[in-house]
């Protein structure tokens, strides 16, 4: 995977990743916004570097609007404007997960490139949360870490509410809590934020993954599918001690 960052220093790129070259350069000299991620150790989904500063944007609700909230009565070429397939409607939370699982098995291509970056950079929204974690280039998303595309990517495909985007795993949370979407009760279709270091006790700046959950288990443990785990869309079975919390889309009843 390339286009990993560290969060303290330009000093401690590996040599692999100082060869992605000037685009990713770019974001961190602008540095303190975007959801930049480092890998971790153990075989676990790369984790997400929490930007203190862009946490910081998201508290005083200066982020854009996440495009779910704004969709209501859109033409079908308004919303694949917009970065939709489908205009927002009524979903009922099996749908998500059924084309989640379709995906299952899909990994990074060349320069760790997805079907699922390629649709976020061509988003109006990219541009707007690019602007709101620096101001840096969209092109700079290529390759970048990509949990949060996916889970962006399965709500933009089938015109969920008021699931929200974005490639931030704490900006994302954050709007979840803002919105009052926000809980610590797994449901199927909630999108599910981890944190590996301090687990649910962890806070939203926390966050280092996210991932979308199929089902409760009933045994302290979450079925999920994510996007970027191991460079891959797996299926997962997640301790609840590792999570922080839930956000809930508006699926149909």
């Amino acid at each position: 995977m390339t286009g990993r960052f560290n969060r303290l220093s330009l000093d401690r790129f590996t040599p692999e990743d100082k060869a992605v070259g000037v685009a990713v350069s770019a974001v961190v000299a602008g540095a303190v916004g975007l959801a930049v991620l480092n890998p971790l150790a153990g075989g676990r989904a790369e984790a997400e570097t929490p930007a203190r500063a862009a946490v910081a944007v998201a508290e005083k609700g200066s982020a854009p609007k996440a495009p779910a909230a704004a969709a209501e009565g859109m033409t079908l070429a308004e919303a694949r404007e917009t970065g939709y397939k489908v205009p927002p409607r009524d979903v009922h939370a099996s749908e998500v997960i059924k084309l989640a699982e379709k995906q299952v098995g899909i990994s990074e291509g060349k320069g760790g490139q997805t079907k699922f970056h390629k649709w976020y950079v061509s988003t109006p929204h990219a541009k707007a949360t690019a602007e709101r974690d620096g101001g840096f280039s969209v092109k700079a998303y290529n390759g970048a870490q990509w949990c949060d595309m996916f889970v962006s990517w399965l709500g933009a495909q089938t015109g969920v509410k008021n699931m929200g985007w974005d490639a931030y795993t704490v900006q994302h949370a954050s709007w979840f809590k803002k919105t009052d979407r926000w809980g610590k009760k797994a449901k199927p279709g909630a999108v599910v934020f981890f944190d590996w270091n301090k687990g649910s006790k962890g806070s939203i700046g926390d966050i280092d993954h996210v991932g979308l959950v199929v089902k409760d288990n009933g045994d302290g443990t979450v079925k999920t599918i994510e996007g970027n785990s191991d460079n891959e869309v797996q299926k997962k079975v997640r301790d609840k001690s590792e999570i922080v919390g839930y956000g809930y889309p508006d699926y149909a009843a």
